[in-house]
């Protein structure tokens, strides 16, 4: 097996792995949030760096024209959006 052939499977793996977390897993989380009308126990500050780090990671593909960054990245943006919206919405009801 060549170096060659090991970094296309870890970069196969990465790819589908970042899928996993974008549309399995952030959505997983906006579900369970909206089932209880809540988020807590939930990282306020790691949802908005992740949020932060999307848009930035988005915003680097476009200028790169780089589109596989735009869109795995974008639905980053997407995904952690949406569960910082429920933080802020939950919070400013929980009050």
């Amino acid at each position: 097996m060549s170096n060659l052939s090991l970094a296309a499977i870890i970069g196969v793996a990465t790819v589908v792995v970042g899928i996993l977390v974008k549309l399995i897993g952030f959505p997983d989380q906006f579900l369970k949030n909206y089932r209880r009308r809540s988020t807590e126990g939930l990282s306020t500050i790691f949802f908005f760096l992740a949020f932060l780090s999307y848009i930035l990671w988005t915003l680097h593909g476009y200028l790169e024209k780089d589109w596989v960054l735009i869109i795995g990245q974008g639905a980053g943006v997407i995904t952690t959006g949406a569960i910082v919206y429920q933080i802020i919405i939950y919070k400013n009801k929980n009050k």
